[in-house]
C-alpha cells in the first residue's frame, strides 16, 4: 500500500491527458498567443528567420509573487538539530567565487537583490528561483527525490507543452505553480524540449549537504546546482540523439560592416536599386569571406573552413548543423544577407558574446593533441575567429566538464566533390524531395552498414565524395577484395556487429561521463578489433595493382598495444553480473513508480486517460521489473530496496589488493551477522527474527506474527522497542547496532575503492584516446567497404574506372621516360563520362521490390567522350524518363567518387570537382521569389560556378515563362555551358526548337567544332489509343511531347481533353513551333542525323 502523502505527490505529476500529444500539437501550442517563456526557438519574421529574443513578463500576483516595499513575508518556522561533533572545526572557509558561467548567465546584483527582497519561499523553491535567474534563457528542471520538477512560470508555460498536469504548491508566500515527471523519463521530455521545441534546458541535480551547509540551509539535506545546459547542438550521450547522423554545432564569423549584396555596374546597391528597376541585377550573396567552424561534441570531430557568403548555403546543406552560433554584435543587423541565407532552411540561431577571442594556442586544453603546425599556418583569420567563438560557447554550455576534441581539420584539405544545396535536394541524396523522408533517398538505397558510426561516416562520404584518385582507388580495392573473399567479409561483419559505437563511447570518457557499461562495451570493441586485425594481417594480397595487401593502410592506423592492456584490465575489474543486478534494481525502482501511477489512474481516471497518461506497455514493464527482481532474489519494494544487504557491487573483489581485503572484511562481518541472528533466534525463541536496517529506524531487530507476542517480554529485556503493532515488533540491540555500523563502514569503503578504480579506468581510457579513435575510424571504413561489397553483389554493380588530370600527366611523363620504346594505351579524357547500360541506383531497386513486374530500362551515356558531344540535348514525351536519366548519371558520379561500385555494365569517368543539378520546380513566396525566379537563381549559380571539370544536369530551363522567352533563356544557358563553362552537361527540354538553334549556331557535333548531340525518348502507339513509353534513348529530336496522354492518365475530364485536342490541331499538330523559330529543313535534319548516328543509346 502506498501512503496518502505519496499518492498525493504522484498525483501532482500525472501527465495531463487533454494536452497536445503530437509534435504538431506541441508546436501549435508553442506559438499560441499569450505564451510566456524564455523559448530558444525565437520568432519567425517575414523571411522565416528565427532569432533569440527572450521576453519575460514581470511577475504578478497570479504567479504567487506579493511585492510589498520593505516587508518580508516569513516562511514556516523550522527546528534543526545538529550533533556537536558534526560541526566543522578549524578556520572559517572563505566564500567560493562565482564561476565564469554563472557570471555570464545573468547571476549578478539583480539576482541577489531579488533573492534578498523576494518572498520567503521554502528553500527548494528559493534554489529553483536562484537557478532560473542565473540561467534565464533556459528551461530549468530541478531534481527533487525521484522527480524532475518545474516551478513558477516554467511550469505554467511548459507543463501544457509537455502534456504535464500543472499543480499548485501551497507556501506561506503564496501558491506556486509546479509540474514534474519521474526521473527515469528525463530523456523523453528532454527530447521534446530540445529537439522539438528547440529550447535550452538547464538541469539542476541534488548534492548532499555537509553539516555546515545543513545549518546554513535550515537543515536541508541537499543543495541543487545546475550541472549541465543542453541545447540542440550540444548533445553528448542523450538517448534521443540520432545514432546515424552527426549532431553538429556550427559557428559563423563575419567581419563587421562587410558588404552583403552585389554592387551593380552603376555603383548602386542591388538592395536599394530594387528588383523592379530595369537592368538591376537580382540581390545575390557576395564573395565576402567568412569563417566557419563546426564540431560534433558527441564524437569530438572538429572542422574549419574558409568560404564566402555565396557558398554558405551549400556548406550548410552538407554539414546540416543542429545549431548555429554567431557573434551577438550581429543581432542588430537583422537585414544582413547572412540571415536571409540561414532563414531558407530555418536554422536555429544562437547569439553569444565574443569579446575576447582565443588564439589557437589557447585551444590546446580542449583538444586531445596538438594542432599540426602546417594546419595552424593554413588557418585564415576568419577560421580562427569562428573556432574561438565556437569553443567558448561550447565550454560555457558544458559548465566545467572536461572536453577533449580531435584537432581541427580544414575542409579545404579534404579534397571533396562540391554538391550545392539545390543539387543535394533535387538528387535526393540524403532525403526525398517530396516529403523529406529517408526512405527513397540514395543513402537509404545503399546503406548496408552494421555499426552506427559506420552509418554516420557513410552519410559524410555521400554528402562530400572524394576527388582524390588515390583515396577512391584505395576504397575500391577494399571493396573488390571483399567481393572476392566472401567468407572473410562475412567474418568481418560478424566482428563489427560485436563492436560498439566507439566514436561516441570514447568521447563520453573524454567528458568524464563513462560508466561501467561503457567500459565493458569498450573492452568488447577492443577485442573485436584485435580479431579483425589478425584476420586482415593473415589475408593474402591480391586486389591492389601492385600486389600489396589492400589492408596495409588501415592496419597502419591501428595500434592496440596499450588498448589491449586496457581491455584486459577492464575485464579483470568489472563484474558484469554486478552490473546486471544493478540494472535490475533500477528497473525495480522505476517499476514501483510506474505501479504507483497505474494504481492512481485506475482508481481515479478512465481507460482513455490511462492510454494517454501512462507510457506504452506499462503493465508489461511493471511485470517484467517485478518478475526479474524476484527471480534474482532482488528487492521488489522500495522498503526492500533500501535494505543494506541489497547493495550491489560493480567491481570484482580481485580488481585491487585493497578491494580484496575490504571484501574479506565485509564477508567476515556478514558471517558475524548471520551468527548473531541465529543466536538471537535461539535466545529469544523467535524463528521469525531478522536483523534489518531502515533509513528511519536504523539497525533494528524485527519479529513478526506470534513471535512478536510470545517474545515481547524477552525482547523488551534485550532492547527498547522502537516500533510495534499487533503483528510486528522492532527493537534496538547494541550488539546489532555496533555490527551494523561496522558493516556500513565496510560497504562505504568498498564503494569508495570501486569509485577510485572506476576513475583510474576512465583516466586510462583518456590516455588512450588518440589510439582508440584511430582504431574506431578504421573500423568505420571497414564497415562501409564491406557494405559496398555486399551491395555490389546484391545489385550486380561494377567497379568504375576513374581518371583525372593528374593521372593523365603521370601517363604522359611515363611515356616520355620510356622514350616511346613501348606502346601504352592512351588515357581516357579527364572530362569523359562513359556509362554503358547505366541504371538508376534508387529507382531500379524499388521497381524490383514492387509487385508491378516492371523492369528498369538501362541507358548509355557517352557525354564528354571524343566525338560524342560534351553536352547532350535530350527531348521526349512527358513521363518518358528524361529526368530519371539525368539524375541517374549524376548519382552514378556520386557513388563512383565515394568509392562504391555503380549500377552499369561498364563505367569510365573523369573525376568531377563539382556537381550541379537544376531539376524540379518550387517557389519561395516568403522570400518574394516566384517559381521562375527560383529557377533563374539556380541557373545563375550554375553558370557562374561550373568549371570544365564539373558535371551539370539541367531540366526544363525556361518553362515558367512564355514559350519564346523560355526558349531564348534555355538556349542562352545551353550556349554558356558549351562555350564558357565547357563542362559535361545533360540538358533536357520540351523546347524542341532548341535543336534548330543549335544547328543554326554551328554547335551540333555534325558541324565543325560542334559539341552538342541530340537524343530523345519516345512513345509507341498501337493505333487503337493504347501506348507505352520507350525509355531507351536514341539519337535525334522528338518533337512530340504527348502531353495529352499524361493529362488523360491524370483523369482530366473528357470535355477538357476534347478542347485541348481541338486547340492542338489548329496550332500545327503540336509540333511546338513557336514564333519565328522554324523546324529543321530536310537537309539540315539529315546532316544532324548522320552526325549523331552512332546509336547505341
Amino acid at each position: 500500500m502506498h501512503s496518502p502523502s505519496c499518492r498525493r505527490l504522484a498525483r501532482n505529476f500525472l501527465i495531463k491527458p487533454d494536452g497536445p500529444s503530437t509534435a504538431a500539437g506541441l508546436l501549435r501550442a508553442q506559438g499560441s498567443p499569450g505564451l510566456r517563456r524564455p523559448l530558444a526557438t525565437g520568432y519567425t519574421d517575414r523571411t522565416g528567420l528565427r532569432s533569440h529574443h527572450h521576453h519575460h513578463r514581470p511577475p504578478s500576483r497570479q504567479d504567487g509573487w506579493h511585492f510589498q516595499p520593505r516587508q518580508q513575508v516569513r516562511g514556516k518556522k523550522t527546528k534543526t538539530t545538529v550533533n556537536l561533533a558534526d560541526l566543522p572545526q578549524g578556520p572559517i572557509k572563505p566564500p567560493a567565487p562565482p564561476s565564469p558561467s554563472q557570471q555570464d548567465d545573468g547571476a549578478g546584483p539583480a539576482a541577489a537583490a531579488e533573492e534578498d527582497e523576494g518572498p520567503a519561499y521554502p528553500t527548494v523553491l528559493q534554489q529553483a528561483r536562484r537557478n532560473m535567474a542565473k540561467f534565464e534563457n533556459c528551461v530549468l528542471l530541478t531534481r527533487v527525490g525521484g522527480f524532475y520538477e518545474l516551478y513558477f512560470e516554467h511550469a505554467e508555460d511548459y507543463g501544457p507543452l509537455l502534456n504535464l498536469k500543472v499543480a499548485s504548491k501551497k507556501t506561506n508566500a503564496g501558491p506556486v505553480p509546479m509540474a514534474g515527471f519521474p526521473f527515469f523519463q528525463l530523456d523523453r521530455f528532454l527530447k521534446v524540449l530540445v529537439q522539438e521545441l528547440n529550447c535550452y534546458v538547464a538541469i539542476a541535480e541534488e548534492f548532499p549537504n555537509d553539516a555546515a551547509d545543513k545549518v546554513k540551509s535550515n537543515g536541508l539535506m541537499h543543495d541543487r546546482r545546475v550541472t549541465r545546459i543542453i541545447t540542440p547542438g550540444t548533445l553528448i550521450d542523450e538517448n534521443f540523439i540520432d545514432p546515424y547522423a552527426n549532431n553538429y554545432i556550427m559557428a559563423i564569423h563575419l567581419k563587421q560592416n562587410a558588404p552583403s549584396t552585389v554592387v551593380l555596374d552603376d555603383g548602386s546597391d542591388s538592395r536599394s536599386a530594387g528588383l523592379e528597376a530595369e537592368g538591376a541585377e537580382v540581390q545575390l550573396p557576395t564573395a565576402t569571406p567568412i569563417g566557419l567552424a563546426w564540431l560534433d561534441i558527441s564524437t569530438g570531430q572538429f572542422y574549419t573552413q574558409s568560404t564566402t557568403l555565396a557558398a554558405l548555403s551549400s556548406t550548410l546543406s552538407r554539414v546540416a548543423p543542429r545549431e548555429i552560433v554567431v557573434d551577438k554584435t550581429l543581432q542588430s543587423q537583422a537585414d544582413h544577407t547572412l540571415f536571409s541565407i540561414l532563414a531558407e532552411d530555418k536554422h536555429l540561431i544562437t547569439y553569444t558574446p565574443h569579446e575576447t577571442p582565443l588564439s589557437t594556442t589557447e585551444w590546446r586544453p580542449m583538444l586531445e593533441s596538438e594542432i599540426p603546425p602546417h594546419t595552424v599556418k593554413s588557418f585564415s583569420a576568419d577560421e580562427v575567429q569562428a573556432g574561438s567563438l565556437l569553443l567558448q560557447y561550447v565550454r560555457d554550455r558544458l559548465l566545467g566538464l572536461s572536453m577533449k576534441l580531435q584537432p581541427p581539420v580544414r575542409h579545404e584539405s579534404l579534397q571533396v566533390l562540391t554538391i550545392d544545396k539545390n543539387s543535394m535536394r533535387s538528387l535526393e541524396i540524403k532525403q526525398t524531395m517530396r516529403d523529406g523522408a529517408f526512405k527513397g533517398s540514395l543513402l537509404h538505397a545503399v546503406r548496408r552498414t552494421v555499426t552506427k558510426s559506420g552509418a554516420r561516416l557513410l552519410n559524410e562520404w555521400l554528402s562530400a565524395p572524394s576527388t582524390s584518385l588515390p583515396t577512391i582507388t584505395r576504397r575500391q580495392d577494399l571493396v573488390a577484395y571483399f567481393i572476392a573473399h566472401r567468407d572473410l567479409r562475412d567474418h568481418i561483419v560478424q566482428l563489427l556487429r560485436r563492436s560498439h559505437d566507439s566514436q561516441r563511447l570514447v568521447q563520453k570518457f573524454a567528458f568524464g561521463r563513462g560508466d561501467p557499461d561503457d567500459l565493458v562495451g569498450l573492452a568488447n570493441t577492443i577485442r573485436a578489433t584485435e580479431d579483425i586485425v589478425r584476420l586482415l594481417s593473415a589475408s593474402p594480397a591480391g586486389a591492389s595493382p601492385d600486389g600489396s595487401n589492400p589492408f596495409d593502410y588501415l592496419l597502419s592506423r591501428i595500434s592496440l598495444d596499450e588498448p589491449s592492456k586496457l581491455a584486459d584490465r577492464i575485464r579483470a575489474s568489472i563484474d558484469e553480473e554486478g552490473i546486471f543486478a544493478k540494472h535490475q534494481l533500477e528497473d525495480s525502482e522505476a517499476g514501483q513508480l510506474l505501479s504507483l501511477a497505474s494504481e492512481i489512474v485506475s482508481a481515479e481516471g478512465t481507460s482513455e486517460e490511462a492510454a494517454t497518461i501512462l507510457p506504452k506497455n506499462t503493465a508489461t514493464k511493471i511485470k517484467k521489473a517485478n518478475l526479474g527482481a524476484a527471480s534474482a532474489g532482488k528487492p521488489t519494494s522500495i522498503r526492500d530496496h533500501y535494505d543494506a544487504d541489497s547493495q550491489t557491487f560493480i567491481m570484482k573483489p580481485a580488481a585491487s589488493a585493497t578491494l580484496t581485503a575490504l571484501h574479506a572484511e565485509l564477508g567476515a562481518l556478514l558471517e558475524q551477522k548471520q551468527a548473531l541472528a541465529e543466536d538471537l533466534r535461539a535466545r529469544l525463541a523467535a524463528p521469525s527474527l531478522t536483523l534489518r536496517w531502515t533509513p528511519n529506524l536504523g539497525h533494528i531487530c524485527h519479529v513478526r506474527g506470534k513471535d512478536a507476542r510470545a517474545t515481547a517480554a524477552a525482547a523488551a529485556a534485550a532492547g527498547p522497542a522502537v516500533s510495534s503493532s499487533k503483528s510486528t515488533r522492532a527493537f534496538h540491540l547494541p550488539e546489532w547496532t555496533r555490527l551494523g555500523q561496522a558493516m556500513h563502514q565496510a560497504r562505504f569503503a568498498v564503494a569508495g575503492e570501486e569509485a577510485r578504480i572506476l576513475a583510474d579506468l576512465r583516466a586510462a581510457v583518456v590516455r588512450n584516446l588518440v589510439k582508440l579513435r584511430r582504431a574506431a575510424s578504421a573500423l568505420d571504413e571497414l564497415d562501409i567497404t564491406t557494405s559496398f561489397a555486399r551491395l555490389a553483389v546484391e545489385n550486380d554493380l561494377v567497379r568504375p574506372e576513374l581518371v583525372d588530370d593528374d593521372d593523365r600527366h603521370h601517363h604522359d611523363a611515363s611515356s616520355a621516360a620510356d622514350g616511346g620504346s613501348r606502346a601504352s594505351p592512351a588515357p581516357a579524357p579527364a572530362n569523359a563520362h562513359t556509362i554503358i547500360a547505366g541504371r538508376h541506383p534508387t529507382v531500379e531497386p524499388s521497381l524490383r521490390a514492387s509487385a508491378s513486374g516492371r523492369t528498369f530500362s538501362a541507358n548509355d551515356c557517352l557525354v564528354g567522350t571524343p566525338g560524342r558531344g560534351r553536352l547532350w540535348l535530350i527531348t521526349g514525351p512527358n513521363m518518358a524518363g528524361k529526368s530519371t536519366y539525368l539524375r541517374q548519371n549524376a548519382l552514378i558520379t556520386v557513388l563512383a567518387q565515394t568509392g562504391a561500385y555503380v549500377p552499369a555494365s561498364h563505367a569510365r569517368l573523369g573525376v568531377v570537382d563539382a556537381l550541379f543539378s537544376r531539376v524540379g520546380s518550387a517557389d519561395n513566396l516568403a522570400g518574394d521569389q516566384s517559381t521562375f525566379m527560383v529557377e533563374m537563381l539556380e541557373t545563375a549559380l550554375i553558370l557562374r560556378a561550373a568549371t570544365p571539370r564539373s558535371f551539370v544536369i539541367m531540366d526544363e530551363i525556361g518553362r515558367g515563362t512564355t514559350p519564346d522567352d523560355g526558349t531564348a533563356v534555355a538556349f542562352a544557358a545551353l550556349w554558356h555551358l558549351v562555350h564558357v563553362n565547357r563542362c559535361r552537361a545533360l540538358f533536357a527540354t520540351h523546347f524542341h526548337s532548341l535543336a534548330d538553334l543549335v544547328v543554326e549556331r554551328g554547335m551540333h557535333i555534325g558541324q565543325p567544332g560542334g559539341e552538342v548531340a541530340c537524343y530523345c525518348t519516345d512513345v509507341e502507339e498501337d493505333g487503337h489509343g493504347g501506348f507505352v513509353y520507350v525509355h531507351k534513348l536514341r539519337s535525334g529530336v522528338n518533337r512530340q511531347s504527348h502531353a495529352l496522354k499524361v493529362a488523360k492518365l491524370a483523369g482530366l475530364p473528357e470535355a477538357a481533353i476534347g478542347m485541348a485536342k481541338e486547340v492542338l490541331a489548329g496550332s500545327g499538330e503540336g509540333n511546338n513551333h513557336h514564333g519565328t523559330l522554324a523546324p529543321l529543313d530536310d537537309e539540315t535534319r539529315g546532316l544532324a542525323a548522320a552526325a549523331a548516328g552512332h546509336g547505341g543509346t
